[in-house]
């Protein structure tokens, strides 16, 4: 028996992986791996203190950090605005200072603000 599910929309079992997604080519249906399935495998980011970050907070730099790429330093207290989660990775988010723009930063070195 094979491990892919039937197609959600159809109920057909001619489906086929496509990287992250199900394809079912009897409806054109695509639906990502994860639907349907538990809850439970989604990945938790969490600060140097613990507390669950989600996309759109704002994070503070704990500790002077020096940028790769930028002479300009990012100095403990700045504030990161509206902070995007990398996928499939609880170490590292995405967002940007007042200065410096697109960084990537490891979550060791924030804190909820």
């Amino acid at each position: 028996m094979s491990s892919i599910p039937a197609c959600p929309q159809c109920g057909l079992e001619n489906t086929y992986p496509d990287g992250a997604l199900y394809m079912c080519p009897d409806c054109g249906h695509e639906w990502a791996v994860g639907d349907g399935e538990a809850a439970g495998d989604a990945i938790v980011v969490r600060d140097v203190n613990g507390n669950e970050l989600a996309a759109g907070d704002t994070v503070v730099v704990i500790k002077d950090l020096k940028v790769k790429g930028s002479s300009i330093p990012l100095k403990q207290g700045t504030m990161i605005r509206n902070i995007r989660l990398v996928d499939d990775d609880a170490e590292h988010i995405e967002g940007h200072s007042d200065r410096i723009r697109d960084l990537v930063l490891k979550t060791c070195f924030l804190r909820r603000a």
